[in-house]
Order: C-alpha cells, then structure tokens, then sequence
C-alpha cells in the first residue's frame, strides 16, 4: 500500500522552489496557496489538499506519484508490539486491557453472584 511521504513532498518543494529561484511567497501567488502554508508543507506540518497537490506538482514540475512510498504492512496485532506504538498509544491500550479485564472482572462476579442467588431458592 503506497502512502503519501510527507517528508519527501516537504524536501521535494523545498529544492525545486529553491532551484527555480523562487521565494515561499512567489510560488505561494504561483499555486494560490498561501504562503505561510508553503512553509508549512516544508516543515512537514501541513498537508495539501488534491488541487493544491496538483497545483504544486504543474507549477514545479514533479509527478505526484513520486511523493507516495511504499507503506510497510504490519499484522493485525501492532497493539501488542509496544516498540511500535507511540506513547499516548501505548497508554491507551493499556487503558484499554484494563477496562477489558475489569469487565472481564464483573462478569464473573455476576455470574458467581447469579449462581449463589439460584442455589439458595
């Protein structure tokens, strides 16, 4: 599965903008994208819309299919591969299998409290 690089798309505008002799501002008024947003692609802090995509791509001359990469395929069980998860991830999910274990919990005493309320009738 190909993924769009925002890396590669920052440093991409970056250079050809730099090559054409072009400030942010100018190809900001070249692609009617603001300026401050140019610079932000550039960070890689922010994402083009589609038409600014294919704006950016006519007025620099690259191809849009460059700026996508090949996204590594992960198996289903990332959440139990902590050394993939960031660490609000990681607190989530560990959120997440404490709740599971407290319901876990509950049920069981339900059902422990259910069997001792039929046995005593």
């Amino acid at each position: 599965m190909k993924t769009l690089s925002t890396k590669k798309l920052s440093e991409t505008v970056k250079k050809l903008r730099e090559e054409k002799g072009l400030t942010q501002g100018d190809l900001g008024e070249s692609t009617g994208i603001n300026r401050i947003m140019i610079g932000r692609i550039e960070k890689e802090d922010f994402t083009p819309s589609i038409a600014q995509f294919e704006s950016l791509s006519k007025v620099l001359g690259f191809d849009i299919t460059d700026m996508f990469v090949e996204k590594e395929r992960n198996n289903s069980f990332i959440a139990l591969r902590s050394e993939a998860l960031s660490d609000s991830e990681k607190e989530g999910v560990e959120k997440l299998f404490s709740m599971m274990l407290s319901l876990r919990q509950q049920i069981r005493l339900r059902s422990s409290f259910e069997n001792e309320s039929s046995q005593a009738k």
